[in-house]
């Protein structure tokens, strides 16, 4: 079954404008969810509106409020939200463009695909994404969707477009609460270059099937199970320290020289193997993030206890 657009309209850029249909970008049925089941009796478990003292209350008499003060709140009539709410546009108009690394990681919030929404519309659709891809930029507009207007970011993707939603600056948090009591000063010379050193070893494209959902996988098998009355199985998520591992105090250089060796011999092994290498490619990926993350946890280990010594 097809998926549905959530959204029409036309993407315009200047006196250009393209009929398009915007899709969600991510699939939540992907992720397990659970209801809550009455055991007993086997049914779903309902809720009910409820008022401290009243009881249960009718949809109707339900106003929104807005919290001014501690337990205070300032009453809206549903009914002048409503009148606030924006018509949903047709147009979605690129007015700014940026370099896409330009755009802090922080501000976006969800992906959708773009696409043409007809024959006709793909020939300019495919030279507004064409230019996007050559400049390296990404279009900034504004789009109202269920009343309400968001900021967008549309940039190329395969061979389509990719809308992101993003957040206003009001909604992102100032970092000096969090990182302030962080030096700026530069790190050791000799650490940041063997560090640099792994990571540029480790480096490669990006991709996301060499990493596994280990707690889905688990959850899935343990449904599969229980729906099929066989006896649960037990699934190892990974390898944890042993009792007593921290308190082997370990040296910061030595973790990351150590780290490099290995990440070394991997590699000579990998050209040794040649095409037995790349028909795995996807195991090999794995466990090399594997044991990447088992050199960080001794770093951070080792940091952590030099620190409190």
């Amino acid at each position: 079954m097809a998926p549905r657009p959530i959204w029409k309209g036309q993407l315009r850029l200047s006196l250009v404008s393209i009929p398009v249909e915007m899709y969600s970008a991510t699939d939540r049925k992907a992720r397990i969810s659970f209801r809550q089941i009455h055991k007993p009796s086997g049914k779903r478990v309902q809720y009910q509106k409820v008022v401290p003292g009243i009881g249960p209350v009718d949809t109707d008499d339900i106003w929104k409020g807005y919290e001014v003060d501690d337990d205070e709140y300032v009453l809206i009539d549903p009914d002048e939200i409503d009148a606030v709410k924006l018509e949903t546009k047709k147009t979605l108009e690129l007015v700014q463009f940026v370099d896409v690394v330009d755009i802090p990681p922080v501000y976006f919030d969800r992906p959708y695909f773009l696409a043409p929404s007809d024959e006709l519309a793909e020939d300019a659709f495919r030279v507004v994404r064409d230019a996007l891809r050559q400049t390296g930029k990404a279009g900034l507009g504004q789009i109202a969707m269920r009343g309400q207007e968001h900021l967008v970011a549309v940039r190329p993707c395969a061979s389509g477009l990719l809308l992101e939603t993003l957040h206003y600056e009001d909604e992102i948090r100032n970092t000096d609460p969090f990182f302030s009591s962080i030096s700026d000063a530069p790190a050791d010379a000799e650490l940041l270059s063997v560090a640099t050193e792994l990571i540029e070893r480790k480096a490669g494209p990006f991709d996301a099937s060499a990493f596994r959902d280990r707690y889905g996988e688990a959850i899935r098998a343990l449904v599969e199970e229980k729906a099929g009355g066989r006896r649960k199985r037990r699934v190892k998520a990974g390898e944890e320290p042993r009792a007593g591992q921290a308190d082997n105090v370990i040296d910061l250089m030595s973790a990351l020289k150590e780290s490099l060796e290995k990440s070394g011999r991997g590699g000579a092994r990998s050209g040794r193997s040649g095409g037995k290498a790349a028909s795995s490619g996807k195991s090999a990926s794995s466990g090399k993030a594997a044991k990447g993350g088992k050199a960080a946890a001794g770093g951070r280990a080792s940091a952590a206890r030099k620190k409190s010594a």
